[in-house]
């Protein structure tokens, strides 16, 4: 109880007053004045001293407690609700890592290699992709080409030995739609690729040059062929 509680309580009880008489004169509830007696209730000064007037000790309010102790009837500590225990939230379960595949392993790294590597495909004579070679891009470029119209081509057969390039090399073309007199150039010449070295003759005649063992030769108009790339580097098989 407070102070001031048991100055209520004790001259309630001297006086043989019962709860309910106080609290009538005083204009209070009974429940009201039950909290005050047991400390339960944080009252006002006004209140307290109608409560004490009413029991004659006003007098003695006055001298023995400050204004502060009066409204100080209780220890707030002891009246606010303690908040109810929370259950401990119970940690999301991470879901079980599925353990990559191999496909998906060489996919990260293409994706983190892709500004510096670039697979660039091996095409056959009939132009379908038969695999591809990793090369390294600098500057973003293949060659100084676009990485992206960069291919091998795989030499089918060692009709230009005779320049050092047999059957199963991969030879490295880049795009170039011009004939360029002197290079190596990937030529679509009737209904297949072949590669063949180009001599500019004039009167849009170009000369096709190839070779097993010696060298042979075959005019065309630059109109009757279509000029694929030339070729920049020859990876030979071994």
């Amino acid at each position: 109880m407070s102070r001031l509680g048991d100055l209520i309580l004790l001259e309630r009880t001297r006086q043989k007053l019962t709860r309910k008489q106080v609290a009538k004169k005083c204009g209070v509830s009974e429940g009201y004045l039950k909290d005050v007696e047991e400390g339960r209730r944080i009252i006002q000064d006004d209140q307290a001293r109608r409560i004490l007037k009413t029991l004659g000790t006003s007098q003695r309010n006055e001298a023995e407690f400050s204004l502060d102790e009066i409204a100080a009837t209780v220890d707030l500590g002891t009246l606010a609700p303690k908040p109810a225990p929370q259950p401990a939230a119970k940690p999301k379960a991470e879901p079980e890592a599925r353990p990559q595949t191999r496909e998906e392993q060489s996919g990260i790294w293409l994706d983190a290699l892709s500004s510096v590597l670039k697979p660039v495909p091996i095409m056959n004579a009939g132009w379908v992709q038969v695999g591809r070679r990793m090369l390294p891009i600098q500057d973003g470029k293949i060659e100084g080409a676009k990485p992206d119209k960069v291919v091998y081509f795989l030499a089918p057969d060692d009709s230009m030995r005779a320049m050092r390039i047999e059957k199963g090399d991969l030879v490295l073309i880049v795009p170039q739609t011009l004939p360029l007199d002197g290079a190596i150039m990937l030529v679509e010449y009737g209904a297949h690729r072949c590669l063949r070295r180009i001599k500019l003759l004039g009167n849009s005649s170009l000369l096709l040059q190839s070779g097993d063992r010696d060298l042979g030769a075959e005019s065309v108009h630059i109109s009757d062929i279509k000029l694929v790339g030339k070729a920049v580097r020859v990876e030979i098989a071994l």
